[in-house]
């Protein structure tokens, strides 16, 4: 079993990389914001917390995502491997997934880290927003938040699995092909 992370700010391409990874790989997409907007959309109590949080930027609590990840992982044992994206966000994250996996057989065997600067992450934002309909990624305030929540909170990974040595760093300033082909370079390892 296989357990990479998706790694990067919001907007550098995760979800287009996600689906081609998947595809081509055949690995369990585990998008936290995807499990959540499910959520949102069918309007459960997480789904309106989330709601709540994620409009004015702020992040959903550890306990509620890391029950979700938990959940999906013991759900789908017959998977080739699990790709991460917007998990692990934080340090205390992280180390909950290392405690985990070992339940499951693994460990996070590389973190592929898409790097996009803050300016071009808010184009992107807004470009998506327009295009999805995503009415919490429309305001500038907003985003510049999520950005700044992204630095202080989740870029400490970087230092994290940089230690461990399963940190891998990609352009994600490139056309979809190249950080796609990148991508498989490490995955293929």
């Amino acid at each position: 079993m296989k357990y990479y992370i998706l790694f990067g700010p919001p907007g550098a391409g995760k979800g287009t990389q996600a689906k081609q990874i998947v595809e081509k790989y055949n690995y369990l997409h585990l998008s936290t914001g995807d499990l959540l907007r499910h959520e949102m959309a069918e309007g459960t109590e997480l789904g309106k917390k989330a709601a709540e949080l994620i409009n004015r930027g702020d992040l959903v609590p550890d306990e509620v995502v890391e029950g979700m990840i938990r959940n999906k992982i013991a759900a789908n044992r017959d998977v080739k491997g699990f790709l991460f994206d917007g998990f692990p966000r934080t340090i205390a994250q992280a180390e909950v997934l290392d405690a985990m996996l070992p339940e499951f057989g693994g460990k996070v065997d590389a973190v592929l880290s898409l790097t996009l600067p803050d300016e071009l992450v808010y184009e992107r934002i807004l470009h998506r927003a327009m295009i999805e309909g995503r009415k919490d990624d429309t305001d500038r305030a907003t985003i510049e938040h999520r950005i700044s929540t992204y630095h202080s909170k989740t870029e400490p990974l970087i230092s994290y699995y940089k230690d461990k040595g399963n940190y891998r760093e990609i352009e994600g300033n490139d056309t979809i092909e190249h950080v796609f082909t990148a991508i498989c370079k490490i995955l293929d390892e």
